[in-house]
């Protein structure tokens, strides 16, 4: 056994001494700003690059995050945007680590359109500082990436939205289910233009996979970017069709569609 232990932490040695030298000997630029990099991550951005991502201000809607311009209430009253307070949404609360602005949508292309599992894996660690011990209502029995519908997942050969969950389920702890929720309509060829749209291209595309389980469940869902909040929505009333007790969306960037709406 204590062979066997020397042999994995000659290995993990090995491989990290490969990552070094490679950075070194076959140094590449930032896949954001072309400068090179020097380090030894496997993550292709650069650590200026990643400090440029500016994290959604704590001030935000309780439910679905958005960033509030002003602070309304006081106490424990809940702080809600209008759209919340309309009862939108059929989740429960949503947290994004990042504003979509800049850098940021460059490193959500390369995670959408490139297979770079380490920047998934980045990203997912970012998330898990959201969902802390200490944030009791964001407390979740399993983790559910949104899907991609089958024809666009075999095109692409994976789902973005499971590349951060995989690596997230594993730091929190929990069971990670890829497969609970499919996609059962496409999303359409053409862009959509308006939010009208956007909501209709997904009401009722989203069901959960025939014989999984998750009454009374507290579900994790997970994906890439939140525009409209539209399709965590289909995905939440999925899973509340199926007896999901909570659904907490979990995002790596917020699109702002109000810019008097981004606190600075």
């Amino acid at each position: 056994m204590r062979a066997q232990a020397r042999l994995r932490h000659l290995g993990g040695w090995l491989a990290s001494s490969a990552d070094a030298l490679a950075s070194v000997f076959l140094a590449s630029g930032c896949r954001i700003c072309d400068q090179p990099l020097t380090g030894a991550s496997r993550v292709p951005i650069c650590a200026d690059c990643l400090a440029s991502f500016e994290p959604v201000s704590r001030k935000i809607c309780d439910v679905c995050g958005v960033p509030l311009p002003t602070f309304e209430g006081s106490g424990n009253e809940r702080r809600l945007c209008p759209l919340c307070r309309d009862k939108t949404y059929a989740f429960d609360h949503v947290r994004s680590f990042a504003l979509y602005d800049r850098a940021l949508v460059k490193a959500i292309l390369l995670l959408k359109f490139e297979r770079i599992d380490p920047l998934g894996a980045w990203f997912a660690e970012r998330l898990t500082e959201l969902v802390g011990p200490e944030e009791e209502r964001l407390r979740t029995d399993v983790v559910v990436p949104v899907p991609l519908h089958a024809v666009r997942e075999k095109e692409r050969g994976y789902n973005q939205a499971a590349l951060l969950a995989a690596p997230l389920a594993k730091k929190l702890k929990l069971p990670n289910q890829p497969t609970l929720l499919v996609r059962t309509r496409p999303r359409p060829d053409k862009r959509l233009l308006t939010l009208d749209q956007r909501w209709a291209s997904v009401r009722g595309a989203f069901a959960t996979r025939p014989g999984t389980q998750v009454d009374n469940c507290r579900v994790l869902l997970v994906d890439d970017v939140l525009t409209t909040g539209a399709t965590l929505d289909a995905c939440a009333r999925a899973l509340r069709d199926a007896g999901a007790k909570a659904i907490i969306g979990l995002t790596v960037a917020r699109a702002i569609r109000d810019p008097d709406a981004r606190l600075r």
